[in-house]
Formats: structure tokens, C-alpha cells, sequence
């Protein structure tokens, strides 16, 4: 595991915090060290993470010394946290200080803000030996279910992920998204593993913090999923003068073919690499790229596969398709694909159920050069008196036209939920004039925001409730 060798780094720069105090590998390590030498075993341990240096002083302790750490948000609903701490046990929590007293137990060791604590549980079940860490999947913000991904998983997709991105100890990437999101903490993990420096911030884009700190840190490379790149353009980014930027990547979900091609043609001009790529937290992280030379003549494809991994598609009746431009399930193989899904404590001691094969449930379809684009959800689809409707492709038609908008719904009935009593009509136009789908067919929907996760993805799943109210 590369956690077990970056002492070599020693003098580099780790770590950049929002104060702009600079924290060396040596100083890292040091404390990631002392800390897990007070757990002293293997066994879970709940992280409740920030962007800051304890969260990381945490995750690398725990990673060096093969302590299993769940990595949560520090601002998870209370209620699913006790939820998850009655199904798992975790035998320690390293926690804000300030949230220290909703977990039963005793206090033992405190590091700056974070408070590690020993909690009453009984770890009555085994971890299996390849079981390295536990993430929840995008769309289980409010569920006990978390991903498990193996040492094997992460050496696997942190090196690959390096190659193609030619990651060196000069670069510096800044944290846009939680650490606890698979490509947020990719980010750090391939950075630490290259011995670069990652520029932690809890700011988000629309504070001028963090423009602030991307400017005076020098950082070199930006990440960002579909929404941050909505809202780059809102803020206007062509106009911003970020000279030490070297490549942006994009991952996280499927951004729009024209964002694809403004992004990539504004990087160009600025002797900048736009970087498309496409994952899930079931592969790790990422299963491939976009080469930038193929970032405007190839817009809105997910690229290839990355170092080591392959993809393949699979028609409705299983069977792979070996002809181009024929849409079929995504299925990826790969080392980096992670061992199951645990619901409760005694799913840990589970082995690999998958054997490096995902089926990834994304409709996808291969040009006769080899590059694959995402078309839609295996479950985005409705039947419309009798027609087959793509709510993703929905979605992207409405987009094209400026409407902020997220599309749900049973059959015969699609729902369109705008942001702006505007957009309401304008969709309602649009449908009627240049689409198939009958009037009788669709309801638009006027709510405040659309709701998100933390990494941005709209979360379908609570928007029925806005219909409801």
C-alpha cells in the first residue's frame, strides 16, 4: 500500500491548511502514527470527516495501520448516525470535539479540534483481511448501507489514476468536495501517493475564500462533479485569472456534451487539460478518461477505460455487443472493483463478491473508435402511454434550454421539478412543441432548490415529498 511509504516524502509539503500553515509529510505522519497507536488493534472506527488536517490525520492512521474506518460527513442527521452506530459497533469514533457528547463512550485522546473516542460497543464480528474501508454509495444518504473497498481496490485505482493523470509532487490540488465522497477522497488519496500536496478548505465556490487560497496556494489542479461546473459557469470562469492551473477534471456524473466542449475549448486556450472521467464508489473510484486531446472532438463521452481495467456492453438478454453504436449495459472489469455491499456489522466479514466485475447499471453505447458515452439509468426509464421515455435524456433536452430542472415520475405520469415559476413555463412550452410526450402525459412542478447531495448530485429520491406538500 503506498500509505506505507510516505515517509519517503519526508520534507514535502502534505498538507495546506485554510490558516495557510503548511504541514510537511513527516508532520503527517507523525501524528497519523500516534494516533493509531492508541486504537493498537484492528477494528472499525467511525470517522466524522471535514476538509481539515485531523479528518486526514485520522483516514491516514487508520490506512497505515489497517484499522477499517468508516468515513462519514460531520454533518450527518444525528438520527441516521445513531441509526448506524446500533447496526455497526464501531469500536472507536474520531469526531468534531463539539459532537463528542452524542456518542456513548469515554474520551482518550484529543488532536487540535477532534476527539477520538472509545464507545461501549462490543465489536462482535470479524473484519474480512482485505476489507480496507467503508464508503457510503451516492445515493445512501439516508440508509446503513456502505461500500466496501479493499487495500487491493485502492493501491489498484490510485496508481492508475496517477498514470493518466501524470500526477507529480509538484502538483497541488485544492479540495472542492468532502473527503468522504469517493472522488473527493480519490483526490487526496493520489496526491499523498505522489507525494503532491492537496490545499484543504471547507469554502465552497461561491466564497471568496477559496478563490483566495486557490490563487495564493498555487494550486495546479481543480475537480469537480456536473454541478460545480454549472456553477463555474455561472460564476463566470472564463474571466478568472488562475495562471498555475494545470488540468480540470470532471467526474461524478454525466456532464452536458456543450459544458463538455465551453470547458474544454476555454482550457485549450489556456494551454489548460480538461480531464472527463467517469466512476462510481462501487469501482473505487474511477473506471476512465478522456483523454484532453480528445476533449472537444469526443465531448460528452466518457473516454476509455483507464490503466488495467475494461470495459464491455451487455445486450437485454446478456450477451455482449461487439458492434459500435449500439446501446447496452456498462459493464466494467478491473481490479479496482470493490468487494460488495455491507448493511449491518456482519456483512464486514463478507469476501469478494463481485471478483472485479460491475455490472454499473449506466445505459451506454461505444463509437467505432472505442470510446464509450453514457446515454441513461438502466431504472431512468417510464412508459408514457406506451412510449419508452429517457428521464436523463429529458433532463439534457430541458438543460439545453437554460431550465434548471430534475425529472421523475411513474408511468403515464413524468414529473419535471423546476426552480423558477419561469423555467415552469418555459419547460411546459418546450414539451408540448418539441417533444412526443402528450400533455395529459407530464406535470412541471415549481420548488425553492432542487435538493443535493453533499457532491452535488440531485437526490431524486426526496423530490416525490415537494409533490406531496
Amino acid at each position: 500500500m503506498f500509505f506505507d511509504h510516505l515517509d519517503q516524502f519526508s520534507d514535502q509539503t502534505a498538507l495546506i491548511l485554510e490558516d495557510s500553515s503548511y504541514f510537511s509529510y513527516k508532520a503527517l505522519l507523525d501524528s497519523s502514527d500516534l494516533f493509531a497507536n492508541i486504537i493498537e488493534e484492528r477494528c472499525l472506527i467511525f470517522i466524522l470527516c471535514c476538509n481539515n488536517m485531523e479528518s486526514v490525520v485520522g483516514y491516514v492512521g487508520c490506512m497505515r495501520h489497517r484499522i477499517v474506518p468508516a468515513l462519514l460527513s460531520a454533518s450527518i442527521d444525528p438520527a441516521l448516525f445513531l441509526e448506524l452506530l446500533k447496526n455497526y459497533h464501531p469500536k472507536f469514533c474520531w469526531v468534531p470535539t463539539n459532537k463528542a457528547q452524542m456518542i456513548p463512550g469515554e474520551s482518550i485522546f484529543q488532536f487540535r479540534e477532534y476527539t477520538l473516542i472509545a464507545t461501549k460497543y462490543v465489536q462482535d464480528c470479524s473484519l474480512f483481511p482485505g476489507l480496507g474501508l467503508l464508503l457510503t454509495t451516492s445515493g445512501s444518504t439516508g440508509s446503513p448501507k456502505f461500500v466496501r473497498q479493499s487495500y487491493r481496490n485502492l493501491q489498484s485505482n490510485t496508481e492508475a489514476i496517477i498514470s493518466y493523470l501524470g500526477i507529480s509532487r509538484n502538483d497541488r490540488a485544492i479540495s472542492t468536495m468532502p473527503m468522504n465522497y469517493t472522488y473527493g477522497l480519490s483526490i487526496l488519496n493520489t496526491h499523498l501517493a505522489a507525494g503532491a500536496s492537496e490545499i484543504l478548505t471547507e469554502a465552497t465556490l461561491m466564497d471568496k475564500s477559496f478563490w483566495n487560497q486557490l490563487k495564493e496556494q498555487q494550486a495546479t489542479t481543480f475537480g469537480g462533479v456536473p454541478y460545480i461546473y454549472e456553477m463555474l459557469k455561472k460564476l463566470h470562469f472564463e474571466r478568472m485569472e488562475l495562471p498555475n492551473l494545470r488540468y480540470l477534471t470532471q467526474a461524478g456524473g454525466k456532464l452536458p456534451a456543450d459544458l463538455c466542449m465551453e470547458f474544454s475549448t476555454l482550457c485549450a486556450k489556456r494551454d489548460m487539460k480538461f480531464i472527463a472521467m467517469y466512476g462510481q464508489t462501487e469501482a473505487t473510484a474511477r473506471m476512465s478518461w478522456l483523454p484532453f486531446e480528445h476533449a472537444q472532438d469526443k465531448a460528452g463521452s466518457i473516454g476509455i477505460a483507464i490503466p488495467g481495467g475494461r470495459f464491455g456492453l451487455l445486450d437485454v438478454n446478456g450477451n455482449e455487443i461487439d458492434v459500435p453504436d449500439v446501446t447496452g449495459e456498462l459493464v466494467y472489469y478491473g481490479d479496482n472493483v470493490t468487494l460488495g455491499y455491507a448493511e449491518n456489522r456482519f456483512d464486514l466479514s463478507k469476501e469478494d463478491e463481485n471478483h472485479g466485475v460491475l455490472q454499473t447499471g449506466d445505459i451506454a453505447k461505444r463509437d467505432q473508435d472505442g470510446f464509450y458515452y453514457i446515454v441513461g439509468r438502466k431504472k431512468r426509464f417510464l412508459k408514457i402511454f406506451g412510449n419508452r421515455v429517457n428521464l436523463d435524456e429529458v433532463e439534457g433536452l430541458l438543460k439545453k434550454e437554460e431550465i434548471e430542472c430534475a425529472c421523475t415520475g411513474i408511468d403515464d405520469c413524468l414529473k419535471v421539478f423546476v426552480t423558477a415559476p419561469y423555467m415552469a413555463e418555459r419547460a411546459m412550452k418546450y414539451l408540448n412543441e418539441h417533444t412526443l410526450i402528450s400533455h395529459g402525459g407530464f406535470k412541471v412542478i415549481t420548488i425553492e432548490k432542487l435538493p443535493r447531495s453533499e457532491s452535488g448530485k440531485i437526490l431524486y429520491s426526496e423530490l416525490d415529498t415537494y409533490d406531496r406538500l
